[in-house]
């Protein structure tokens, strides 16, 4: 009886462990196809930008200069003069650009763009790094950026290329330092591909490869963006991101440089400071310049139906789309019939359309005043009005951020607020902006 006992009980035991083996072999293999989620699950993590400039080709000739604004009102501050342009090529130097985030995050990529580039551009070495201040980066942040695990590339002609993820933390609402050394001739690969008003100091060094080092050995600034098309985190999936779609305005022009007092850049901070901040990164798509329905002046880029898909649908982890622009083709038509208020109206509706069939949401951005800028008409303000009472009243777009009200003198509702006029009565100055980004209702984007 008892060496009966003892065998079932054996039998239970040796059943017991091969169950317990069992379900270990199970655990290892359910762990091995999904990774644990105590650690950030990378199936619900997607990459979102924190910061991106729209980009144009560089110029082969020098531009021509609007002429200046008339006499306006007394009590006008003196003009500005319009930021030009550098033209300049590289060879066989680095350049230092500064870039401010939006949402923060722990891996990083870069994408560089060739996409006006004729040929080939060969990218001799590409960092990463927070920046500490002017041409100086904070040490121990700095990362070599790979693609396809290659320091060195070219950028083949018309083409954007997405860098290795690097592991840095990166701040929210701070600056980071991208490094690219230009190893050849880059007058070779007119028109360069750049952003002309980015309203930035960024730096050119002496000839030879600096990535990377800790005070770059500058021996000229600019104030335009070279080849960087956007940085982007990785975030979690339930993180969106917003596109501000637009011309100069969105562009930050006659902002005060270095200072991030772009109306998108002022949204942000908004955001990042309520009791329950929205953490959403933005993508800035502003061209000074551009145009809903036809090619600007000078670097003003091509037509926003023909950049829509590259500058706003396709950017990583976009959610929503602001889109503000039209005030240029009313201007420089002048007195011209067309367009037409209708004509820029259809414009937007093939935009509400594109955005829609990716399941995005848009919003359309009332135009702001005008009144005394050097391409003022009494017809123009007659479209700026009907524009924008279309956008205020259709409900085709699917929210209304209402710039004019907020920046307009109610005084003069065709001018802007004085407090908040640049001076050439185009732009807002930075109270401006801030009005603006005030003006954005945050339940838009919850």
């Amino acid at each position: 009886m008892a060496n009966t006992w003892r065998g079932k009980n054996l039998g239970r035991l040796k059943n017991r462990q091969r169950f317990i083996a069992a379900f270990v072999l199970l655990s290892v293999f359910i762990l091995a196809v999904h990774p644990a989620s105590s650690a950030q699950d990378r199936g619900k993590m997607h990459w979102v930008g924190t910061w991106s400039t729209s980009e144009v080709g560089r110029p082969q000739t020098p531009p021509q200069l609007a002429p200046a604004p008339p006499p306006f009102q007394a009590n006008q501050c003196p003009p500005q003069p319009p930021a030009a342009a550098t033209f300049m090529h590289f060879n066989n130097q680095t350049l230092r650009q500064i870039v401010h985030t939006s949402i923060g995050g722990s891996s990083v990529r870069v994408v560089l763009s060739n996409k006006f580039g004729t040929v080939p551009l060969t990218i001799g070495s590409a960092h990463i790094a927070l920046r500490d201040n002017d041409s100086t980066i904070q040490l121990g942040s700095d990362r070599a950026l790979t693609f396809s695990g290659k320091s060195t590339i070219a950028i083949p002609a018309y083409a954007v290329m997405y860098s290795d993820p690097v592991s840095l933390s990166v701040p929210q609402t701070a600056d980071l330092a991208i490094d690219l050394y230009l190893s050849g001739n880059t007058d070779m690969a007119a028109p360069l591909t750049m952003h002309t008003g980015a309203f930035q100091t960024n730096y050119v060094s002496e000839t030879g490869n600096y990535a990377g080092v800790a005070k770059l050995p500058a021996v000229a600034t600019v104030q335009n963006w070279f080849v960087i098309n956007r940085v982007e985190v990785l975030a979690p999936e339930s993180v969106g991101g917003i596109v501000t779609f637009g011309d100069s305005i969105t562009d930050g022009t006659r902002s005060t440089p270095d200072t991030n007092s772009r109306w998108p850049d002022e949204l942000v901070r908004r955001m990042f400071s309520q009791s329950a901040p929205i953490k959403m990164g933005l993508m800035n798509a502003g061209i000074a310049g551009n145009r809903v329905l036809s090619e600007g002046v000078f670097q003003a880029g091509i037509n926003a139906l023909a950049r829509f898909e590259h500058d706003a649908l396709s950017l990583s982890g976009v959610t929503h789309i602001v889109v503000m622009e039209g005030i240029n083709d009313i201007g420089n038509a002048r007195t011209n019939p067309t367009p037409t208020a209708e004509d820029i109206i259809a414009g937007y509706k093939q935009l509400i359309g594109e955005a829609h069939s990716k399941g995005l949401k848009i919003f359309g951005a009332t135009l702001t005043p005008f009144y005394g800028a050097p391409y003022y008409s009494e017809v123009g303000e007659a479209k700026r009005e009907a524009v924008n009472q279309w956008i205020r009243t259709s409900k085709a777009f699917d929210g209304v951020v209402d710039f004019d009200a907020a920046t307009r003198d109610p005084n003069n509702p065709k001018s802007f607020l004085p407090a908040y006029d640049s001076c050439d009565h185009l732009h807002p100055n930075d109270a401006g902006y801030r009005a603006m980004a005030a003006a954005v209702d945050l339940a838009l984007f919850k």
